[in-house]
């Protein structure tokens, strides 16, 4: 089979290193790729948002399937594009993309079908929002509608910061039309959580769980990145919160795309904040996330391509997802200035050094000639599959300090809870 993956990031490495281990596979190309899809890929110079290019390419390339890795271009309809054009390609359609393009869409959907969350309110106007913030207490979650590539969700401590965020989206337009619309909603404390899931005919199937971190410093400090470390399994999914999400969230959320009908097909990212035996849903997200990924494909025993035809033809089933009974950990380095402004094309040495047995994920590379260099906030993600989490903790912590570039920061906390 001839495989396309869509993205540049970890997580389409990671997918693309897993896809090269099935013996379905003849060959890969990614787009845009990174440093290290190289090693199992081809890189394809075309951006993910270029639906019609990408399309041409898989005709041209008599493409067997393809894997679509961020949310933009399923939002923008490309599963349904390419099935119009009978091509076979994992995700959601367009309709049930909405799930994470739409907050207020997300929210709407979990009302209607009683799936816990926090109380919100949607508005157009600045004027309203201001006056809906008095039904709120401090602190509170402003959030754009749309999709603001991780940046869209505001933690408010008190009235200043409230108005100025509300002011900064709905009338300075920080994010353009993706904040037309914002949700204010109800700050939750307690432990976040998030669980993967394949999704095929609306009926839902969960992946392993997995944590991940997304504070820049030690000790959950600082401001939110797009995730710098994650483990797998979580200790905190119990069998008794499984079977409560099952009962509580997942058999709702199943009901509600068949009521809805909606044919979602790919995966579902449950985002959750756990309190005692509260269970609430903070976030849906309608791709794979990045850096679980990182470190639910090593513990995937299964073939990847098998699992993707059969969700696409609704023939998966629980049994069919075979995981390792290891633990996986990944610490991702990041660009000096991260999650702000940044500078890339920084050499980067030492790869090559760091023990055989450990993986390195590229989230941000590219090559200068044959020249590593970084080319994002996220730059690599060194993961370790062992038989427990300290194991592979420290495994990366021993090696990591051999790979350098100038301004490289990674938390030293990854994985000790």
């Amino acid at each position: 089979m001839n495989i396309l993956v869509i993205g540049s990031g970890g997580r389409e490495h990671a997918l693309c290193w897993k896809i090269s281990k099935s013996n379905k596979v003849k060959k890969i190309y990614c787009a845009p790729g990174n440093g290290g899809t190289l090693e199992v890929a081809e890189n394809v110079d075309i951006e993910p948002n270029d639906i019609d290019s990408i399309l041409e390419f898989a005709l041209d390339n008599k493409i067997d399937l393809t894997v679509v890795g961020p949310e933009e271009p399923l939002a923008l309809g490309i599963v349904d594009k390419f099935k119009e054009n009978n091509l076979k390609i994992f995700g959601p359609n367009k309709k049930s993309s909405q799930l994470e393009a739409s907050k207020e869409f997300s929210k709407k959907f979990m009302e209607k079908y009683n799936i816990p969350t926090a109380k919100y309110k949607s508005f157009l106007e600045y004027d309203e929002a201001v006056k809906g913030i008095k039904e709120f207490t401090y602190p509170l979650v402003i959030k754009a509608d749309g999709l603001c590539l991780g940046k869209g969700v505001i933690i408010c401590e008190n009235e200043t910061e409230a108005l100025n965020t509300l002011k900064d989206i709905l009338e300075k337009k920080i994010y353009g039309k993706e904040g037309e619309k914002v949700i204010i909603e109800e700050f939750l404390e307690g432990t976040e959580a998030s669980l993967l899931c394949f999704v095929s005919g609306n009926d839902i199937i969960p992946m392993e769980s997995a944590r991940d971190y997304k504070k820049i410093f030690d000790g959950d400090k600082g401001l939110n990145t797009g995730g710098i470390g994650a483990y797998s399994p979580n200790e905190l999914f119990t069998e008794e919160l499984k079977d409560k999400i099952e009962k509580q969230v997942l058999q709702k959320i199943s009901r509600g795309l068949k009521e809805e009908e909606l044919e979602y097909s790919g995966i579902l990212f449950i985002g959750f904040i756990l309190k005692e035996s509260d269970i609430k849903v903070l976030e849906f997200n309608v791709r794979f996330g990045d850096p679980e990924t990182e470190v639910l494909m090593p513990r995937l025993k299964s073939d990847l391509i098998d699992i993707f035809e059969k969700t696409i033809d609704n023939k998966i089933v629980e049994n069919d997802l075979l995981w390792s009974n290891n633990s996986c950990v990944t610490v991702v380095t990041t660009s000096n200035g991260y999650p702000k402004k940044y500078k890339k094309e920084i050499s980067i040495t030492g790869t090559e050094d760091i023990n055989k047995s450990l993986i390195l994920f590229h989230n941000g590379t590219k090559y200068n000639n044959r020249d590593l260099v970084t080319n994002g906030g996220r730059v690599l993600s060194i993961t370790s599959l062992e038989s427990n989490t300290a194991e592979a903790r420290e495994k990366i912590y021993e090696e990591i300090s051999k790979i350098y570039y100038n301004g490289m920061y990674f938390r030293k906390d990854i994985a000790y809870k």
